[in-house]
This record gives C-alpha cells, structure tokens and sequence, in this order.
C-alpha cells in the first residue's frame, strides 16, 4: 500500500465520520476540493462508487460502508504499530554488538555495565574486547570504540572524551622516592612500563622522550594501575584509566607541565538512517563514562 493510498484512505474515514467534505478538510489541514479529489482517487484505484453525492449530502454505497468497516481495521492496526515502535524505542531490546580495546572494556565499560543492562533489560549485549583494528561492518559490530586519530570515512564517530596522558605515582612511593620535577629525574626512579607486542612504549614529554625503566614491566592496563598504587613505581597512563585513584587520592599526578600527549577516543558506527533504540542509549551511556579532561589535575607535591 503506497502513502498516497493510505492519505485517500484517511481522507475517506475523515469524511464518512465528519458527514461531508469542509469538516474533514479542517481536521486534515486540506481544501475541501483536495479531500474530494482523493476520495475520487480512490474510487477510481478500487473500481467501486463509495459515495452517493447529492446536493445535499454525502450517502455510502454499500460498497462504501464495507470498506469503511475493513478501513478503521486497517487504521486502528498502523496506530497500534506506531504505539508499539514508540514503545520499543522508549524501552530498547535486542542483540547489541560492541568492540572495545580491552583497557578501555576492563576499567571503563565492565565496571559501568550492571548500570546498563540493568537500566536496559531488554538489551543483550556481546562485548569483545581486542585492540587490533577491525571492520565494524565486516565484523557485524553495532558500535566500535576507538582510540587514535580516525581514517576510516565509511563509519559515523562520535568523539567520547580526548584521553590525555598522565604520569602517576603513589602517595607512598614518592614519600618514599621523592617526586620527579622534569623527565630527566626519571632516570633515578622506578618506572612502570606498558608492553604492546613485548616492547616497552615511549613515554613522550613537551621536552623530549624517556625510555621507562624499571622491575616491572606489563602488558595489561588494569595490572599497571595497580602496580602504581601498590607503590611499585611510576607509570605512564591515560587519564580515564586511573581517574577513580585519582579522585580517592589512592594516585597523584606528576609532571604535568611536561606532559603532552593526548589521544582522542571515539564511538563508530556503521552508517544508518534510523538508529535502532539500543545503540542510541549505549552510545549516550558510553558517554557519561570518561572524565572530563579540562578537569583540574590531582597533583603530587612539587619536591
């Protein structure tokens, strides 16, 4: 049934119930004439006379008062779709597919998840956590986080938060160690390096690059902030991932007037005019879950 069908059909229901063509004009915001063409349209798509028109009033045929009866069926069934698809998108449902790296899924999004699937029951959702780059589309992935700058211009981003990197340290630990003033003092200290693929990654400062050294070195982001708040050493992590350290004090921040790295993390999708329910709510979740960066810092004394 095309649209224009159903604006006849409703421009017929309108008339047989306002009893002529001015008084359903008003309801449907049209001229009298239009409303006659319409039904004439749809006489003539039906091969049947639904009106008897005299000069005085506006009478069904037979033919008329049996399509009237099919047609409120016909109306009252798109209202209960309309109800139902507004109801769906109020309460969302169905398979959500999400790829994350794995530290932003093991400190960002498993903590916050009882949240979520609490809040959104009729969501099932399937979190693979991995930080090789992947095709969303490809893949079948409703949403795809990312960090680092975006090349693929197939997908739509939204930028979440920009993701600066921090160097942080234990209250104990510097007590213990004292606290660097300039990259160079980190030579004589403890440091906690990532591993990506074996390596020991750069630490980069507005002032040059340091190579961390230290006892221990890890490949997963979670044991590294517990490494810096069992007093292990200093390590060099995105602000999302120690912001609760940061905010109970358990981590402070250490040269700060040197750092400048940032890195911008986004949520992708694949191209889609109508968004379903479940995406829209975890995308405006997902949101909610990084610091703001323009956040003052949680400093350590400047010794």
């Amino acid at each position: 049934m095309s649209m224009h069908s159903l604006a006849n059909i409703d421009a017929f229901v309108r008339t047989v119930e306002d009893g002529d063509f001015t008084r359903a004009a008003r309801r449907l915001a049209v001229t009298a004439s239009a409303v006659s063409r319409r039904i004439a349209r749809l006489e003539e798509e039906l091969g049947v006379r639904l009106f008897q028109r005299t000069t005085r009033a506006l009478r069904l045929t037979e033919d008329g008062r049996d399509f009237y009866a099919r047609c409120q069926r016909i109306l009252a069934e798109l209202d209960e779709a309309r109800e139902s698809l507004a109801r769906s998108r109020s309460r969302p449902t169905g398979l959500l597919r999400v790829e994350a790296p794995q530290v932003i899924g093991q400190l960002v999004l498993t903590p916050a998840l009882p949240r979520f699937l609490e809040a959104y029951p009729g969501v099932e959702l399937h979190l693979t956590l991995r930080d090789e780059v992947v095709d969303p589309i490809t893949e079948g992935a409703d949403v795809l986080i990312r960090m680092g700058q975006l090349t693929d211009s197939r997908l739509v981003a939204r930028k979440l938060a920009v993701a600066r990197l921090v160097a942080v340290a234990s209250p104990a630990y510097l007590q213990r160690h004292g606290t660097p003033v300039a990259p160079t003092d980190l030579a004589r200290h403890q440091c906690l390096g990532f591993l990506r693929q074996g390596v020991t990654g750069e630490w980069r400062f507005k002032d040059g690059r340091v190579v961390p050294r230290g006892a221990f070195h890890v490949s997963q982001g979670a044991t590294l902030r517990d490494a810096a708040v069992m007093g292990l050493g200093i390590a060099w992590m995105m602000d999302f991932m120690v912001a609760r350290e940061l905010a109970t004090g358990a981590l402070v921040t250490v040269l700060d007037a040197h750092a400048c790295e940032e890195r911008p993390i986004h949520a992708l999708h694949p191209p889609n005019r109508h968004l379903p329910s479940r995406v829209r709510v975890f995308l405006d979740f997902v949101k909610t879950l990084f610091p703001d960066s323009r956040a003052p810092s949680h400093r350590g004394n400047q010794t």
